[in-house]
């Protein structure tokens, strides 16, 4: 399972014209799903997320997470995040999930970021959407949770 965050002063989901989703100062989150993975990756990576310390303290250093500094998160499904990119000029998708298990642990993420982050917006799985963002740095990282054990 991948995360690519970006800390946001704000950033927003639009999908079929209308905004759907926006947030104030947070986390921005583009979340893939990789075949293999389980409820155990989603757990595992949505805690990296909330415990990323990527917020400066009172000496201007990464050292707050977005749970301790009480941010915003918008979580975005991006189906792209688990195209295999080693070769060739095309991506290759056999890595990602199929769209049924992508969209149940997708499910499964918001409702764990409601229970666990209140201050949590969702983009559409499966959606066109147009993502807006002002990224704070710029400050962008790539997480991945790689799942247990053999095929």
């Amino acid at each position: 399972m991948i995360a690519l965050l970006q800390r946001v002063t704000q950033a927003w989901v639009e999908s079929a014209g209308a905004r759907s989703a926006s947030i104030g100062p947070g986390l921005l989150v583009l979340w893939g799903v990789e075949k293999r993975d389980s409820t155990r990756e989603a757990d595992r990576l949505l805690q990296r997320v909330l415990d990323y310390r990527v917020f400066a303290d009172r000496e201007g250093r990464m050292n707050l997470s977005l749970t301790q500094t009480g941010g915003d998160l918008l979580l975005v499904p991006q189906f792209t995040l688990a195209a295999d990119t080693r070769k060739g000029r095309r991506p290759g998708f056999s890595t990602a999930a199929c769209d049924e298990e992508g969209r149940r642990l997708f499910d499964y993420v918001m409702q764990r970021a409601t229970q666990t982050h209140g201050a949590a917006q969702f983009g559409r799985f499966g959606a066109d959407m147009q993502v807006g963002l002002v990224n704070d740095g710029p400050v962008t990282f790539w997480l991945q949770v790689a799942p247990a054990g053999p095929d």
